[in-house]
């Protein structure tokens, strides 16, 4: 498996965070499908692992719900955390640096801990919550920036310490390849009709699009779903370029969905692209997304307002046997 820059196709060199051109680098998948599912990562020779994967999914009321927030640290990002930081463990990188107050910092911290790594989590002053106390809890230290969010990704970036970007890893998202194929094997290896996801930086939205390409070109499917990213009215860059809608993103992000804040996603360009070939995106209000989550909670499903955004975007929508995909669990949140 190479790794290729998405923008000029070079080949990475090394552990390059960034292509020289400026690119983001992407990892080609072109190994035979495995319904053992790991054996799809054959760059992982030793994982990290605290227990993954094999989320439940559950069906109510017409939607079938992928529980991905009962993963160890509580959201997706394990998915991604888990084969970034078993790939760096294999290199001998010993100390990261990441930024993220939110689920993907509580992530990387913990299978950073795992792996005996030195974790630095470099978080925007005003970050407070219990995803930062999260954080704090695997060992991680945690460098409070002031200034922009750009501000607080360049800290982390130049701090001296390897950057293990959830964003702009390749490996990151390259590990959420495999809740597509668990949303395969659990509809008995065939494609449901769409996949509703909450899309902010883009990191989930790519990653079940390569594992379902991976699918449908191995033979295992013979169709691929409608992919369909939700977004909130005040962060919906990707829906409003997908539309060819001005975006004038908020000064500040108040939305109850407060996972989802990637006002202008580096990965963009690339959404835009799947999106255009095999799905679609859609808008939420937020009272739509509180009676969405207010539903969820009622049939005994605790997830995060930014989870229930899926679900605000699915019943929008008209449907042909759904997937929900619910992303963080609601216990972070009370």
């Amino acid at each position: 498996m190479r790794v290729k820059c998405i923008k000029c196709g070079r080949e990475r060199e090394g552990v390059e965070v960034r292509c020289k051109c400026g690119g983001v680098f992407k990892v080609e998948v072109d190994v035979p499908f495995s319904k053992n599912l790991r054996e799809n990562f054959p760059y992982v020779k030793r994982w990290i692992s605290l227990g993954e994967w094999n989320t439940p999914s559950i069906r109510v009321e017409g939607f079938t719900y992928k529980l991905d927030f009962l993963n160890p640290t509580g959201s997706y990002k394990d998915r991604g955390s888990v084969t970034l930081i078993s790939h760096l463990s294999q290199l001998g990188i010993r100390e990261i640096s990441e930024d993220s107050s939110g689920n993907a910092g509580a992530s990387i911290a913990a299978y950073g801990a795992m792996a005996g790594m030195k974790v630095k989590v470099f978080v925007p002053s005003t970050a407070r919550g219990g995803k930062l106390k999260q954080i704090e809890s695997y060992g991680a230290e945690v460098v409070r920036v002031e200034g922009t969010r750009d501000d607080v990704s360049r800290a982390a970036e130049n701090s001296g310490a390897y950057y293990a970007s959830h964003v702009l890893q390749p490996e990151f998202r390259d590990g959420i390849r495999s809740l597509a194929y668990e949303i395969a094997r659990d509809h008995g290896w065939k494609s449901p009709g769409e996949v509703f996801l909450p899309t902010s930086a883009g990191t989930l939205l790519l990653g079940v699009y390569e594992g379902f390409r991976h699918m449908v070109s191995e033979g295992v499917l013979d169709r691929m779903p409608k992919l369909v990213a939700v977004q909130t009215e005040q962060v919906s860059p990707v829906c409003s370029k997908f539309r060819g809608i001005e975006y004038r993103p908020p000064s500040r992000v108040t939305s109850i969905a407060d996972a989802l804040v990637s006002t202008n996603p580096v990965l963009m360009d690339e959404m835009i692209r799947v999106l255009q070939e095999t799905g679609d995106c859609v808008v939420v209000s937020e009272n739509e997304i509180m009676d969405s989550w207010k539903y969820l909670s009622r049939k005994g499903i605790l997830a995060e307002y930014s989870s229930a955004v899926a679900l605000a975007g699915g019943r929008k929508y008209e449907v042909s046997d759904p997937v929900i995909v619910l992303t963080g669990n609601g216990l972070k949140t009370l």
